[in-house]
């Protein structure tokens, strides 16, 4: 869910030939320019974009709602609120600090929503403030209870009873206490580096003999339970053992105050490639820096006295506007460690992903032959409901293993710490086959992991290249060669997700398994391209950004809008993790003018204003979260009645479409069109639980009686008994 700085405006794809394309288009195709009173009408409305950051506000609130939904299970609810928190955490790092950053610098310029900087800024906090608040109330007031009533219990150091209170006592002693490093401030010791999102208590301490006071902070060790367990399901923040204990932390002294508070700072990464010899190195280096961000968020207790909160904030040096009060206990993150308790009885029903049919084991207990499954069929996967590791890792896995597979090529922006893919990579390697790993090292937050897979992988032999200077390769692309009796094929991997084995049973993605020639071409040329100086001018079956993505979607929506006007069938149906590009909502607008039926399917922000009269009316926005994280990428067109489906990497923003490498692909069997086409008309049934952006740009939750999720879990059970 992490969200990017604003893009700037150079054309990194005339400096760098990434995956220079046109953007394919059948023979036949109608053609549609919009005349200029057609582009004047829709762009001299100048209230037609929602503001972006507010609208990632909304979203969190979403999953503040499940949190609220006493209908889902409550260790579940407990997950959200923890997300919620995750969620808020890297907003902050990441879009309020370039924000900040940005009205310091003097670049930030009016949104697109017409709203001035500080203005956003302004809301921002206090759209965030009370959001903290609410989420603050709903596990104080809600959660909280319910798992009391269900035995498990959250407590503070005043609830323990005095054998608990020993037992932590001997915690404290034993485990605790040797690892804690109390930092004084005074005339030697200046005021200490808080870290980011580290737990932190504000001590205050008192010489008996002169009455003089002290500051002091105390870390709270993050490689203990958040919450300590006591015993039959009872758990204590840790901060309160440490601050029932301060005193043997401070022998001689009288521990008078002790406060909990937390920094949020600047984490985002930058680097300028063009001026780095050595990536790696340079990334290094500016991961140490980002250590030491500024602050952007102090959150503290609401008991916290006046005089601690007035040194904080003038050390730190944060204005009282960005200062959070919140009932205790701070960093509900930890609660992805109740939510992980095993009470089943709790949580949603256990759920184990099957293997596709074409993939699946037949009157046998070896795996199936994944190359030989491929030639007579593609395979449209749909994780998490197919599995990932009977799919995309078994195949990875069995082209290592293949002493006919003479190479393996793949990109890796995230996966996961104990990954087979990149173990299985490795042993291609040293079985002799070629292969190249694109590793994005870029990949925010998992910049440190990838470096250490790029020195891995090099270590083994395979050939580690990190894409193209300037540009962030996130296409999900993996291609196996194998000689053949009839010749060289090549088999070909394109997803909308990560190779990730663990994010697979969480993360609602699609990828397509295929030989088809084209296709494989297509990838091929692409891989050249990325790896070394080719160029190629055209690919047939897929769009490629940041040339194409958007050129030829903006085509296709065109085509439609074309279609409508000659009475042929036309639909546009888009599925998308964030929805702000301009100049595509513009087309989308000037599609529903048209009469064109837009429907989207938006997980996150959308910037496009649905239901306005004359411009958008016949665009409908929907929102879907629920267990596993929508995350897939789908663009569906009419076409006159021969439908159209892409699916890729891509999501509608400035930085996937102009500063990294994307890729879609267009699906090439009738059959996996009509399988997308049935998932999005289960997404837009009226009955399908969901969220609907109003024109206001407000989100309203439409309950409907059945959830998309729930009932692509059924369709695979029974497909698995079938």
């Amino acid at each position: 869910m992490s969200q990017e700085v604003l893009p700037d405006q150079v054309d990194v794809a005339s400096q760098n030939g990434a995956g220079a394309t046109e953007a394919p288009a059948d023979a036949e195709a109608p053609s549609y320019v919009a005349d200029q009173a057609d582009l004047d009408a829709i762009t001299d409305d100048n209230d037609r974009f929602l503001d972006r950051e507010l609208s990632w506000l909304r979203f969190n609130h979403r999953v503040l709602e499940l949190a609220e939904d006493a209908e889902l299970p409550l260790l579940e609810r407990a997950r959200f609120l923890a997300i919620f928190a995750s969620n808020l955490d890297e907003f902050f790092m990441v879009r309020v600090a370039g924000l900040k950053r940005r009205i310091a610098t003097g670049l930030a310029v009016r949104a697109v929503s017409g709203m001035m900087p500080r203005e956003v800024l302004e809301t921002i906090w206090e759209q965030a403030s009370a959001l903290s608040q609410r989420h603050a109330s709903v596990f104080r007031d809600q959660v909280a209870p319910a798992l009391t009533a269900e035995g498990i219990e959250l407590l503070r150091w005043a609830d323990l009873d005095r054998d608990e209170q020993r037992a932590c006592k001997r915690l404290f002693k034993d485990r605790v206490f040797p690892v804690l490093t109390p930092l004084a401030v005074d005339p030697a010791h200046p005021f200490p580096y808080i870290s980011g999102l580290s737990l932190n208590l504000a001590v205050i301490v008192q010489n008996p003999r002169t009455n003089k006071q002290h500051f002091a902070r105390v870390k709270v060790p993050s490689n203990f339970d958040r919450f300590v367990p006591l015993g039959n399901d009872r758990f204590v923040p840790l901060e309160d053992v440490i601050g029932a204990h301060l005193t043997r932390l401070f022998p001689g002294m009288e521990v008078l105050e002790a406060h909990t508070f937390r920094v949020t700072r600047n984490e985002d990464v930058e680097v300028e490639e063009d001026d780095a010899e050595n990536l790696l190195a340079a990334l290094e280096k500016e991961l140490l820096r980002r250590k030491f961000g500024p602050p952007v968020r102090l959150e503290v207790e609401e008991s916290i006295a006046p005089s601690v909160l007035e040194l904080l904030v003038s050390e730190l040096d944060i204005g009282m506007a960005e200062v959070v009060r919140l009932p205790g206990p701070l960093d509900l993150r930890g609660l992805h460690g109740i939510a992980d308790l095993g009470r089943e009885d709790l949580k949603y029903p256990a759920f184990v992903p099957s293997t596709h049919p074409v993939l699946a084991e037949v009157e046998s207990a070896a795996p199936v032959d994944v190359f030989k499954a491929l030639r007579r069929h593609d395979v449209l996967l749909h994780h998490p409901y197919d599995s990932f590791a009977t799919s995309v890792q078994r195949f990875i896995e069995q082209a290592a293993a293949d002493p006919h597979v003479l190479a393996i090529k793949m990109t890796v922006y995230r996966t996961s710490g104990d990954s087979p893919i990149i173990d299985a990579l490795i042993d291609a390697a040293d079985a002799g086959k070629q292969v190249l790993a694109l590793v994005e090292i870029k990949a925010r937050f998992d910049e440190q992991a990838n470096i250490r897979w790029a020195r891995k992988l090099e270590q083994a032999g395979c050939h580690v290249v990190y894409g193209l200077v300037g540009l962030k390769t996130h296409c999900k692309l993996a291609m196996v060669v194998r000689d053949e009796p009839d010749g060289i094929r090549r088999y070909t991997h394109i997803g909308t997700g990560n190779y990730n084995g663990k994010t697979a049973r969480m993360y609602e993605d699609i990828g397509l398994l295929t030989t088809n020639e084209v296709i494989g071409d297509d990838v091929a040329h692409l891989f050249n391209n990325l790896s070394g100086w080719s160029r190629k001018a055209k690919y047939d079956e897929l769009l490629v950004a940041p040339d194409s993505v958007r050129s030829g979607l903006i085509e296709q929506i065109h085509a439609e809008i074309e279609h409508h006007r000659a009475g042929r069938p036309a639909r546009i149906r888009f599925k998308v993790n964030s929805l702000v590009d301009e100049q595509l909502i513009d087309s989308l607008y000037l599609a529903s003018r048209e009469g064109v039926p837009v429907e989207l399917l938006i997980r996150g922000i959308c910037a496009l204003r649905p239901g306005v009269p004359g411009l958008s009316e016949n665009i409908t926005v929907r929102s879907i979260l629920g267990r596993f994280l929508e995350h897939s990428r789908i663009f569906c067109f009419g076409n006159g009645g021969d439908p159209v489906t892409w699916i890729g990497s891509a999501d509608m923003m400035h930085r996937n479409l102009d500063r990294r490498v994307e890729v879609l692909v267009r699906l090439p069997t009738a059959d996996s069109v009509a399988e997308v086409s049935g998932l999005l008309d289960e997404a837009f049934a009226p009955g399908t639980d969901a969220w609907e952006l109003h024109e206001d740009g407000e989100w309203v939750r439409h309950r409907g009686e059945s959830h998309l999720q729930e009932a692509l879990i059924e369709a695979q059970r029974r497909r698995r008994h079938a």
